[in-house]
C-alpha cells in the first residue's frame, strides 16, 4: 500500500525559497503554497493541512500575526507550525515558540535538516492522531463515538457557515430496543447494535459523511453539502438496510432483525441558528417518526 502523503502548507513569498522547499519536499508530500500572510491564513482554515511552514517576513500580514491568529482559531490551533526565516535573532525564535510554533528552521535551507525536522513533527502528529483515534472510537460498534461526532459536527458547521451550504443531520433510534434486550439478553443486544452500525456505515457511502454511535441504542449521521431531499434518500436507504439485516443468534436458534426510526433535519448555518438548534430539530423529527409507528423516516419541520 502506498504511503499516505501529508498535506503541507508553505507560506513563503520568495520564489527562490519556494522552489527550494518544493524540491526538498514534493516527492513525499502534497504541497500547498500561499504567497502572503492573509492568503496563508485563509488556506490554513479551508485546507486543514497537516503541517504549516510559515515565513516571518510576509506581505499584508507578518508571520507572527498569522501564527497568533492560527492559534486563536478552533479549526487551526492544533495544526503544527514550523517557522522558516532568515532571521536568526534569539528573541525572534523565542517569540515564535511562545506563540505556539513547534520548531524553527533558518535560511539558507539544508536538505537533510529540513527533511529531518519536518519528518520529526509529522511523526509526532501521527502518534497524537493515533492516541486521539483510540479515544474517539466506540469500542462496541467500532465506529466514531459522540466525542468524535461532536468534533466533526463543529468543523462541518463552520465550513458550511463559511460557504453557505446545506448540512443535514440524521438522528436514529433502534425501535423497542429494551424489549429486544429483555427478550434475547444483553449480549444479543450488543450483536444487534453492531449489525445496525454496519448497516448505517454501508449506507453512508460518501467519504465526507460521518456516522457515529450517539449513545445507548441511538446513532447519528452527518451529511455535509446535503439538502432535505438527498438526506431523506440516505435515511430511507439506512432504514431499509437495517430492516433487511439478519442478526445471528448466538445459541443457534432462529435469527432476528430489528428496525429503526430516523429523524432528518437540514439546515444552512447562519448567525441566526446554531448546532444545538439543529440537534433539537433532528430529535423532534425522530420523535415524530416514533409517533407514526416507528420503522419510518420523518423530517423537520
Amino acid at each position: 500500500m502506498a504511503k499516505k502523503k501529508h498535506k503541507i502548507l508553505i507560506v513563503e513569498d520568495s520564489r527562490i525559497n519556494q522552489e527550494v522547499i518544493f524540491r526538498i519536499l514534493k516527492e513525499e508530500n502534497k504541497l500547498l503554497l500561499a504567497k502572503d500572510g492573509v492568503s496563508g491564513l485563509e488556506m490554513a482554515i479551508s485546507e486543514q493541512p497537516d503541517l504549516i511552514l510559515l515565513d516571518i517576513v510576509l506581505p499584508k500580514m507578518d508571520g507572527f500575526d498569522v501564527l497568533a491568529e492560527l492559534k486563536k482559531n478552533d479549526l487551526t490551533h492544533n495544526i503544527p507550525v514550523i517557522i522558516i526565516s532568515g532571521k536568526v535573532k534569539p528573541d525572534d525564535e523565542v517569540r515564535g515558540l511562545k506563540l505556539g510554533a513547534v520548531d524553527y528552521i533558518t535560511k539558507p535551507y539544508h536538505d537533510i535538516v529540513v527533511k529531518t525536522r519536518i519528518e520529526t513533527q509529522l511523526k509526532i502528529l501521527r502518534q497524537i492522531r493515533l492516541i486521539e483515534d483510540l479515544g474517539y472510537i466506540d469500542m462496541l460498534t467500532n465506529i466514531p463515538n459522540r466525542r468524535q461526532f461532536d468534533r466533526h459536527l463543529t468543523r462541518e458547521w463552520n465550513r458550511a457557515l463559511r460557504e453557505q451550504t446545506s448540512l443535514s443531520l440524521l438522528m436514529i433510534d433502534v425501535d423497542h430496543f429494551k424489549m429486544y434486550n429483555d427478550a434475547h439478553g444483553h449480549p444479543q443486544g450488543d450483536v444487534a447494535l453492531q449489525k445496525v452500525a454496519d448497516a448505517i456505515i454501508t449506507s453512508s457511502k460518501r467519504s465526507i459523511d460521518i456516522a457515529a454511535r450517539w449513545g445507548g441504542e441511538e446513532f447519528s449521521v452527518l451529511l455535509p453539502n446535503t439538502e432535505l431531499e438527498g438526506a431523506m434518500k440516505v435515511a430511507e436507504e439506512i432504514r431499509q438496510s437495517v430492516e433487511d439485516a439478519i442478526i445471528p443468534n448466538a445459541d443457534g436458534t432462529d435469527n432476528h432483525n430489528v428496525t429503526i426510526s430516523i429523524g432528518v433535519a437540514p439546515i444552512v448555518p447562519s448567525n441566526d441558528n446554531s448546532i444545538s438548534q439543529l440537534i433539537i430539530q433532528a430529535d423532534k423529527a425522530l420523535y415524530k417518526a416514533k409517533d407514526k409507528g416507528r420503522n419510518t423516516v420523518c423530517s423537520y419541520p
